[in-house]
């Protein structure tokens, strides 16, 4: 007679961990590990208010469009994900559409983060859904912002900010003494969008009143900007970002520079190749102003944004419109890292991409640039956006194992806009140790559980504690 072991237990304490060390090293190493969270959208606002939500719908669901995406496959109408649907209508509609999830990392992430921090071991379904409502939002008055990124043992949140933004909330968050650090994020990407010279002119007049000073030149423009990035610094922000297609690496002149400048002041469209030159003229500017103060630039690179023009219209940006690009990446990366290296100004780096095709083209690229200086100098990001589930992530892995070293790897980020995403980091965690124990128990790698378990430990927390210097 055919006996069969029975079948896992779905999000038990060892879920993903499929070996007994991938399970030593899951929970007598990584998880106990503080969380630094080097990137994310979270509202600062929110967390200088110390935000009490209402209800579980608009602090898991509101502004998630991951999920709306979801429903909107599953044939739900838009008023249950972006329109006036009540916070129930919205929550059932949710509850209804999650089984239909299974295998999308949206079924994972759904559950680990009802188990954490609401204790609730339900699948959700629409059988499930009130009781789940119900249990969520009678703890809700203890799981205010601030409570929420104790909980998870957050010690640093980086949060993406515009140059123009007063940062009065992270000012009111060290006033308050609020025990995890509240980091801005320099994210200039509309002080070099030459696309749009109506709204390029818009930002200038912005940043006259932010800066009050005259801005007529690119001299004046890149001082005050210079101003803003000081101005950041001082409140103890290390990073940059940049969300764009491709790192722009064009060709310029001061001159040209000078005539583009003095055309978008003054609101006159320039054509594609100007665009590109201002873009990668700012790109530098801004690279050489982050090696000055030893922060660390990040490029989240290849994402197509706003597909559907008609959504964009009725919703606009960041509501779920947005896919995977195919834009080549390698030569203007090579271009711009190294013309940054040749003139020993550049910056610690960390490169994403969104193409897992590209994988092999970022571990090797991040490798022409370490230069010994720093360890693990230039990055290859965390899968992040569509790549940041467990096939992503082990790619991402993999990638840079073979071709880099995943020991200086500076681990996980949420990159997320929702105070409940913190399991993502125990789902890289867990991802991790199930990599290394498989391997240990394969004899492709040393029975040593302490020293793996030093890695993983560096991998989780360690390495980021050190490189941003936080």
């Amino acid at each position: 007679m055919t006996t069969f072991s029975p079948a896992p237990t779905f999000l038990s304490d060892d879920f993903l961990l499929q070996t007994e060390t991938a399970r030593r090293l899951y929970h007598d190493y990584a998880r106990p590990m503080p969380i630094i969270d080097y990137h994310c959208h979270l509202p600062p606002d929110q967390i200088a208010a110390d935000k009490h939500f209402e209800n579980i719908t608009q602090l898991w669901l509101y502004g998630d469009h991951y999920k709306w995406r979801a429903m909107r496959t599953h044939g739900i109408d838009e008023r249950y994900c972006t329109g006036n649907a009540t916070d129930w209508e919205k929550f059932e509609k949710w509850a209804e559409t999650v089984p239909y999830t299974l295998r999308n990392p949206l079924y994972h992430w759904t559950h680990l983060e009802l188990k954490n921090p609401f204790g609730i071991t339900d699948v959700l379904n629409p059988a499930t859904a009130r009781s789940v409502y119900d249990t969520c939002n009678e703890q809700l008055p203890n799981l205010s912002a601030r409570a929420l990124l104790q909980y998870f043992n957050v010690r640093v949140v980086c949060t993406t900010d515009d140059p123009l933004d007063s940062l009065e909330h992270h000012k009111q968050l060290v006033q308050d003494g609020f025990t995890v650090k509240i980091l801005p994020t320099f994210r200039p990407d509309k002080a070099m969008a030459a696309d749009d010279p109506v709204a390029f002119r818009a930002y200038v007049q912005k940043l006259t009143q932010v800066t009050n000073s005259e801005i007529h030149t690119l001299t004046q423009y890149l001082d005050a900007l210079k101003s803003r990035h000081d101005y950041f610094a001082e409140m103890g922000c290390k990073l940059s970002d940049h969300g764009l297609e491709v790192i722009y690496a064009e060709s310029y002149t001061e001159g040209e520079i000078q005539r583009i400048f003095d055309h978008l002041y003054t609101g006159v469209a320039i054509d594609s190749i100007d665009v590109l030159k201002f873009k990668s003229f700012m790109l530098v500017q801004f690279a050489e102003w982050d090696h000055e103060k030893n922060w660390t630039q990040q490029f989240h690179l290849g994402a197509l944004r706003n597909n559907n023009l008609r959504r964009l219209r009725e919703l606009g940006p960041d509501t779920g419109w947005d896919s995977i690009g195919d834009f080549p990446q390698a030569a203007s990366l090579s271009r711009f890292l190294g013309g940054l290296d040749d003139r020993n100004k550049l910056a610690k780096t960390i490169l994403y991409n969104l193409n897992p095709a590209d994988n092999e083209v970022m571990a090797t690229m991040i490798g022409n640039f370490n230069d010994g200086s720093v360890r693990g100098k230039v990055q290859f990001g965390s899968g992040w956006w569509f790549l940041d589930q467990k096939d992503g992530m082990e790619k991402q892995i993999n990638a840079l194992s073979n071709m880099g070293l995943l020991s200086a790897f500076v681990g996980m980020l949420t990159d997320s806009r929702s105070f409940v995403s913190f399991p993502r980091h125990e789902y890289f965690r867990r991802i991790l140790c199930n990599i290394f124990g498989n391997e240990i128990e394969n004899g492709e790698l040393p029975n040593d559980v302490a020293w793996v378990g030093q890695i993983v430990q560096d991998i989780c927390y360690r390495n980021a504690e050190r490189y941003f210097g936080f």
